[in-house]
């Protein structure tokens, strides 16, 4: 499977590791420090899928969800969500930025690789906060 993903952090290491894994997977990186960055970028390329960090300066991930879903080229996009360990996300936030899933950092990039495939294959089902039981503190190491 490929396809192309826009991954949103403003980490460094995060977009560094995520990326490098997604590559590997197969699948077309594109990139964006922020939100408004990745509002820029996910209007003009269209990616099929978003992995975007939750908090960040200038435009929250929640906020880049939500100015997603107000344009019809970009509504129907799935999200994949990033946060800091123990934050949760109302059911009313997932459903109106067309998150489909929400990771605790730290997370296994293993992990990622393989929400990604089910997201774009249609297995995963909408709002389902994974990554507490998934990911264990030390995960983050696993870069290659």
């Amino acid at each position: 499977m490929s396809g192309r993903i826009l991954v949103v952090d403003d980490e460094a290491h995060i977009v560094q590791v995520v990326s490098l894994k997604l590559r590997n997977a197969g699948f077309e990186v594109l990139t964006a420090v922020d939100g408004e960055e990745g509002l820029e970028i996910a209007t003009r390329e269209l990616p099929d899928l978003i992995i975007t960090d939750f908090q960040m300066p200038y435009m929250t991930g929640l906020e880049l969800c939500h100015a997603l879903a107000k344009s019809p080229e970009t509504s129907e996009i799935p999200i994949l969500m990033l946060t800091a360990r123990g934050y949760a996300l109302d059911e009313e936030d997932l459903a109106k930025g067309n998150i489909k899933d929400v990771l605790s950092k730290p997370f296994s990039p293993r992990l990622i690789v393989q929400q990604v495939h089910e997201l774009l294959s249609g297995e995963k089902r909408d709002g389902k906060q994974g990554g507490e039981a998934d990911a264990s503190p030390g995960t983050t190491s696993e870069a290659a």
